[in-house]
């Protein structure tokens, strides 16, 4: 049983860093497009990658301050223009 127990927890620290990866990708390109859905995958992608404790604790935290920003972005095009769509 020893030599089974670190390959699942091995196995689960890769998850949590790919999710941490995967937050950061999407809240960057949040910014860009689909704001509305990418900003809150990339919220709860980071939380949970923190919450299971990421190797990757900078990406997940950088996934999180994108995916908050993404939201941001989105309540001040919808301020300023009045609809949920926007264009550069």
């Amino acid at each position: 049983m020893q030599l089974t127990a670190p390959a699942t927890r091995r196995a689960g620290v890769r998850d949590t860093d790919g999710m941490a990866v995967a937050s950061f990708v999407l809240g960057l390109l949040g910014l860009l497009v689909l704001n509305v859905v990418l900003g809150p995958i990339a919220i709860v992608l980071a939380s949970v990658a923190l919450w299971r404790g990421t190797a990757r604790r900078g990406r997940a935290l950088l996934g999180l301050g994108l995916g908050v920003a993404d939201l941001l972005v989105l309540v001040a095009v919808v301020q300023s223009d009045g609809t949920l769509s926007w264009s550069v």
